[in-house]
C-alpha cells in the first residue's frame, strides 16, 4: 500500500444548513450542493487544487501552494455569495499530510477540520499557521477573529478570516463549533476519566518503558525499535511485584518531548526506560538509561555494540538491569521468564516485530500484519507469539469485515491451538481461543473457560479484560455492570489505551448508558484521534441521544481516518434514514452492494442497514448469510440498541437468535 509525505495546504468546505434545506426541498438541497460541486471543480482545476473527497455536502482537497490556496477559496466564496446564493463554510491549515492512495491522513487533516467546524457561511478561515505565510503577500488580507482551544489539538489555535470586500467577517471570539475542545452535557459525575494513580499511591517499584528511538537514516527500521521496547516490556510484565505501564499507554508519548513528573503522574510509575537504536545491517548500537522520574537522576546507563544475532541477550541485559535497580527479589522462576527467548530465529523475530507494529495501526494494515505473522511462523515453526499473533490478526480482519469471516476464524482457532501446544504459559492464544468459541461456533461455556484462563495467566492483559467483559459477559450473558468491572481494569491496566475506552464505552452504550458511553468515545479520542472504533462509537451514541448532525460528523469523520472503511457507512445510513433522509441512505446502500462485487462486504450490518431502509425480508436475507460465514457481528445482536425494532419484533429475529444460542 503506497503512501508518502507532504507538506500540503488542506481545505475543508461544507454547505451551512444543508441538512434543513433538505428537510424543506430536496430539489433547493440538490441545486444548492449541484452549484457549490461546479463551482468547487472549476476553481481547483484553475488554482492547481486536487479534490480528494467529496462527503454529503462537503469537500476534502489538498493543494502545493499555500497562496494557491487562498486565492481559490477566495474566488470560491466570492463566487457562492453571488445569486443564486449557496451557504457555504471554508476552513484552512498548512501541515504535513500522508498521502495513502486515495485517502489522506494526519493531524494536518485534523486541525484543518477543526476550523472549518467554527466558520460561518460567507467567510474563509485560515490557521495561525497559515496566516504566517501570507505575510508577504499584502493583497491576501486578513484579520484576527480569535484564539480558541479546538479539540484533540494540544495547542489553542489563533484563527483569522479573509478579509475582503463582500466575505463575511466573524466577530472576534464569537464562533462556536463542534470540533472545540470537548465539554460534556452530563453531569461531571458521567464524566469518564484517565484511570491513573494519584501521585502518592504511586509504588516504588513501578517502570514505563517508552518505544525506543531509531536513529539511523532507514525509517523502515522504527517497527524494530518499537518492537525492542515492546518485548522489554513483555518480559517484566511477568513480575508481579513490579508495576509495569502498558505498551499502549507509555507509546502515547512517541516522539514527544514531555515533562517526566507529567509523564509519571499518567503512567502511575516511579522510573522510566528509553532508549535508542541505530542499526546498520547485522551490526547494532543500542544505548538505553533508568530514570528518576522525581530528581530527573539517571540511576542506570549502558550502551551496547552488537550482532544481531545478540538481540535477545540485549533485552535480557536490560530487563535484569531495570529489576537490580529497583531492588526486585527475583525467584528462579522469574529470572526464567525475564530470559525466555522466544525464538532462536532472529529473521523470524523481526517479520513478528514487524508484525506487531502494524497491527497496531489497525485498519487494512492488519492484513499486512498477518502476513508478517504468518512469514514468521513460516521461517519458525516453533514460535509460539507468532502462532498466537496469526490468531489475532485472523480475529481482527474478521471482526472488522476485511475478510470472509468463517475461513478466518477457522485459521484463528488453529494457530491459537498451536500456540497453546507450543507454550501454554501464553495468555494470548487463550484469548483468542474465547473470542474464537464465542463469534465462530458460539459454544459459552469454552468462550468463558479461555477468557478466565487468559486473565488468569497474566491479570495485567488488558485485551483478556476487556474481551471477556464485552465478547462475553455483555454480548452473551446481559451482564453489563460486571462487564464495566472487567473493562475499567482493562482501563486500570492501559490507561492511556483509546481501545480500552473504546471497548468500555461499547458496553456502556449496551446498557443503555449513552451519554456515558459518548463520554468514554470522546475520552478514547483525546487519547487517540484516529481511533476507529472511538468515533464508530461516538456515532453510535449519538444517534441514540438524538444528536443526529453530530453523529453524522463522527461517522463522516472515521471515514476519512480508516480510507473509507465500510462500518462508518453503515453508521451514516442509520442517520439519514432516522432524519428522512432515505434517498441518501439508498445511495450508499448501492455503493455497499456494488462494492461487494468486487471486495468482501461483511453481511450481518448490511442487514441492520437493509432494516432501517425497511427493506425487512432483504435484511433477514443478509442475516442468513452471515449465519452461515459466522460473521462475528451476529454476537452482538441480542443486546445492541441499534438493532431497529422493524427487525427485532418479527418472529424470524427471535428464531436466528435460538438458533445461534441465545435462546429467551
Amino acid at each position: 500500500m503506497s503512501q508518502h509525505r507532504q507538506l500540503s495546504a488542506i481545505l475543508f468546505t461544507d454547505i451551512e444548513g444543508y441538512t434543513a434545506i433538505m428537510q424543506e426541498s430536496e430539489q433547493a438541497a440538490m441545486t444548492l450542493r449541484h452549484r457549490h460541486r461546479q463551482i468547487i471543480q472549476e476553481e481547483h482545476k484553475n488554482f492547481n487544487g486536487r479534490i480528494i473527497q467529496y462527503y454529503g455536502d462537503g469537500t476534502l482537497s489538498t493543494f502545493q501552494s499555500i497562496i494557491e490556496a487562498v486565492q481559490c477559496a477566495l474566488s470560491m466564496q466570492q463566487q457562492f455569495l453571488q445569486a443564486p446564493t449557496v451557504p457555504v463554510r471554508m476552513g484552512l491549515h498548512v501541515g504535513d499530510i500522508i498521502f495513502k492512495e486515495d485517502d489522506i491522513i494526519g493531524d494536518g487533516v485534523n486541525l484543518a477540520s477543526r476550523i472549518e467546524s467554527l466558520g460561518v457561511s460567507g467567510s474563509v478561515l485560515i490557521s495561525d499557521k497559515a496566516n504566517d505565510e501570507l505575510h508577504n503577500h499584502p493583497f491576501l488580507k486578513t484579520v484576527s477573529v480569535g484564539v480558541y482551544p479546538l479539540k484533540n489539538i494540544k495547542r489553542s489555535v489563533e484563527v483569522f478570516a479573509l478579509n475582503h470586500e463582500g466575505l463575511v467577517i466573524p466577530k472576534p471570539n464569537s464562533l462556536n463549533g463542534k470540533t472545540k475542545h470537548i465539554e460534556s452535557d452530563a453531569s461531571t459525575q458521567d464524566k469518564p476519566h484517565l484511570h491513573t494513580a494519584p501521585a502518592k499511591t504511586i509504588p516504588l517499584k513501578s517502570v514505563a518503558v517508552l518505544p525506543f528511538v531509531n536513529i539511523g537514516n532507514n525509517i523502515d527500521q522504527e517497527y524494530f525499535s518499537d518492537g525492542m521496547a515492546e518485548e522489554i516490556i513483555n518480559a517484566l510484565t511477568h513480575l508481579k511485584d513490579l508495576k509495569v505501564a502498558g505498551r499502549t499507554s507509555s507509546f502515547q508519548f512517541k516522539n514527544k518531548d514531555v515533562d517526566l513528573r507529567e509523564l509519571g503522574k499518567k503512567l502511575g510509575v516511579c522510573t522510566v526506560l528509553s532508549g535508542s537504536v541505530r542499526r546498520q545491517g547485522n551490526w547494532l548500537r543500542i544505548t538505553a538509561q533508568l530514570i528518576n522520574i522525581e530528581d530527573g537522576y539517571q540511576l542506570w546507563s549502558e550502551k551496547y555494540d552488537r550482532e544481531m544475532d545478540n538481540v535477545f541477550a540485549i533485552q535480557d541485559d536490560i530487563a535484569l538491569a531495570i529489576t537490580r535497580k529497583l531492588k526486585l527479589t527475583l525467584l528462579k522462576k522469574d529470572h526464567e521468564l525475564i530470559t525466555k527467548c522466544p525464538t532462536k530465529n532472529t529473521e523470524a523475530y523481526e517479520r513478528y516485530l514487524k508484525g506487531r507494529f502494524y497491527v497496531t495501526r489497525r485498519g487494512a494494515w492488519i492484513i499486512t500484519a498477518l502476513e508478517c505473522f504468518q512469514q514468521a511462523v513460516a521461517l519458525d515453526p516453533e514460535f509460539a507469539l507468532a502462532y498466537a499473533a496469526v490468531a489475532d490478526a485472523n480475529l481482527l480482519i474478521a471482526s472488522y469485515g476485511l475478510g470472509q469471516s468463517r475461513s478466518m476464524l477457522a485459521q484463528a482457532k488453529h494457530s491459537a491451538e498451536k500456540a497453546i501446544a507450543l507454550d501454554p504459559s501464553l495468555s494470548q492464544p487463550y484469548c483468542a481461543l474465547g473470542y474464537y468459541y464465542a463469534c465462530s461456533e458460539w459454544n459459552w461455556a469454552q468462550a468463558k473457560e479461555n477468557f478466565l484462563k487468559s486473565i488468569s495467566l497474566n491479570p495485567r492483559y488488558a485485551e483478556g479484560h476487556f474481551r471477556y467483559a464485552w465478547n462475553y459477559l455483555a454480548c452473551v450473558e446481559g451482564k453489563f455492570e460486571e462487564a464495566e468491572k472487567h473493562a475499567s481494569a482493562a482501563i486500570q491496566h492501559e490507561p492511556l489505551s483509546s481501545l480500552c475506552y473504546a471497548m468500555y464505552a461499547f458496553i456502556l452504550h449496551g446498557a443503555g448508558k449513552f451519554s456515558e458511553a459518548l463520554n468514554a468515545s470522546k475520552t478514547g479520542i483525546e487519547l487517540d484521534a484516529n481511533s476507529f472504533l472511538c468515533w464508530v462509537n461516538a456515532g453510535v451514541s449519538q444517534i441514540a441521544l438524538g444528536q443526529y448532525e453530530d453523529a453524522i460528523f463522527s461517522f463522516e469523520s472515521v471515514l476519512r481516518l480508516s480510507a473509507k472503511q465500510i462500518m462508518p457507512i453503515h453508521g451514516l445510513i442509520w442517520v439519514y434514514c432516522l432524519t428522512g433522509r432515505k434517498d441518501q441512505g439508498y445511495l450508499l446502500m448501492n455503493e455497499l452492494k456494488e462494492k461487494s462485487k468486487s471486495e468482501y462486504v461483511a453481511p450481518a450490518f448490511t442487514a441492520i442497514s437493509a432494516a432501517y431502509l425497511n427493506e425487512v425480508d432483504e435484511a433477514f436475507d443478509y442475516l442468513e448469510k452471515a449465519y452461515a460465514e459466522r460473521d462475528p457481528a451476529l454476537l452482538v445482536l441480542k443486546h445492541a440498541r441499534w438493532v431497529p425494532l422493524n427487525l427485532r419484533k418479527d418472529s424470524r429475529f427471535q428464531s436466528l437468535l435460538n438458533r445461534i444460542g441465545f435462546g429467551e
